[in-house]
């Protein structure tokens, strides 16, 4: 199994299957990981690996980092549709998320005026006024819920603390609508995330919380836990047809 840390603040650019060209903002230790979740299918590995660096850089280290790189961006004329927020962890245990956030909507007017600021989160502190308030400025928040099922979730996402599926959807529904929501399809070790059911109870957060898009993928790269299977294109437009119907807005990456 290997893995992928982000070793500086700024990776990137890359070209994202979902956002373009990418470039990366990362706000967790640069060779570490910091994660409330340990997902079985994390490319980062599992937390307990990465554990010999817990500094997390400063907003000024953030912004000075950004601003070199989209200067750069501005002079060479190359073209950036996303700042994109993931890294090794979850950015919004960053404790100046909010203040970092303000800084690189500033430093995008100025440099990159077009490029979208996005930010992937697995939406456990949106309950935190700050951190939904900061997430609410930026052009695509990305908030993660792979399962209605929270054996599912404890199972998969292994929260490495309290975790409630009710207050993740009444989090939701305080950013009405204006959210992307994201959720992984796989196989294998004993999880189906195509049974029946469970997508029908997915449906129905759905249809209550409203996102503006929905971003369904399946893994990419390698992952901590052996054994997982990608789900086709096919299997992930099928589940997206009813929705479709109903209107929303369906992103399909395989």
């Amino acid at each position: 199994m290997s893995t992928a840390l982000f070793e500086n603040i700024i990776f990137g650019p890359v070209s994202s299957r979902r956002l373009g060209v990418s470039l990366g903002v990362n706000l967790l230790p640069q060779h570490g990981k910091l994660c409330d979740f340990d997902c079985i299918y994390c490319e980062c590995g599992w937390n307990s690996q990465h554990r010999e660096d817990n500094r997390l850089p400063s907003s000024e280290e953030v912004a000075s980092a950004l601003e070199g790189r989209l200067k750069a961006f501005a002079e060479e004329g190359k073209p950036l549709d996303t700042i994109t927020f993931s890294g090794n962890g979850e950015p919004t245990l960053h404790p100046d998320f909010p203040e970092i956030i303000d800084n690189t909507l500033r430093l995008r007017d100025k440099y990159c005026p077009k490029a979208k600021v996005s930010v992937l989160s697995n939406a456990t502190m949106i309950w935190k006024p700050r951190v939904r308030e900061a997430l609410l400025k930026v052009d695509n928040p990305i908030l993660k819920l792979d399962s209605p099922d929270i054996e599912v979730v404890r199972s998969v996402n292994r929260p490495q603390g309290e975790y409630s599926i009710e207050t993740i959807v009444e989090g939701m529904e305080a950013f009405k609508g204006d959210f992307i929501l994201q959720t992984i399809f796989f196989k294998g070790s004993g999880y189906d995330m195509l049974d029946p059911e469970r997508v029908r109870r997915w449906y129905g957060i759905v249809r209550r919380v409203r996102p503006r898009e929905i971003m369904m993928y399946t893994i990419d790269r390698d992952t901590p836990e052996h054994g997982l299977e990608k789900v086709s294109v096919e299997e992930m437009a099928k589940i997206a047809g009813p929705l479709e119907k109903e209107g929303f807005m369906v992103q399909i990456r395989g």
